[in-house]
């Protein structure tokens, strides 16, 4: 059975840290981890529809848009913070396809369930 880690997300377009965290999402999948992302803040912009395509914030990892669809790609959970979206205007609809809008309550039940966590 793989190891279960969460890693939460709270760092958006403006700050190098949300590459370390997609890169390392990334590095999970490629270790057999069993990876869950969970979106909150500036975080959830990463994963409304068309907006990770062009950023790309460090230019020794691959783009942002080819991190963030690996984990899609991948069918691992990927979820957002309610109160971000709704701050945002962000309903379903406005995300990528297999992305839920859901509380903490998701995350700690991975958490009880014995996933790490790492926090950007």
């Amino acid at each position: 059975m793989a190891r279960k880690l969460v890693v939460v997300i709270s760092r958006g377009f403006d700050d190098e840290r949300a590459s370390v965290a997609w890169s390392i999402a990334n590095g999970a999948l490629n270790s057999g981890l069993d990876l869950s992302i969970f979106l909150v803040s500036a975080g959830v912009d990463w994963v409304r529809k068309g907006a990770a395509g062009a950023a790309h914030l460090n230019p020794f990892d691959p783009t942002m848009g080819d991190m963030v669809q690996k984990v899609v790609d991948a069918g691992c959970t990927i979820m957002v913070c309610p109160p971000c979206a709704k701050s945002r205007g962000y309903t379903d609809d406005d995300l990528l396809d297999g992305v839920v809008i859901t509380g903490s309550g998701a995350m700690h039940a991975l958490i009880q369930e014995g996933a790490a966590t790492l926090s950007f």
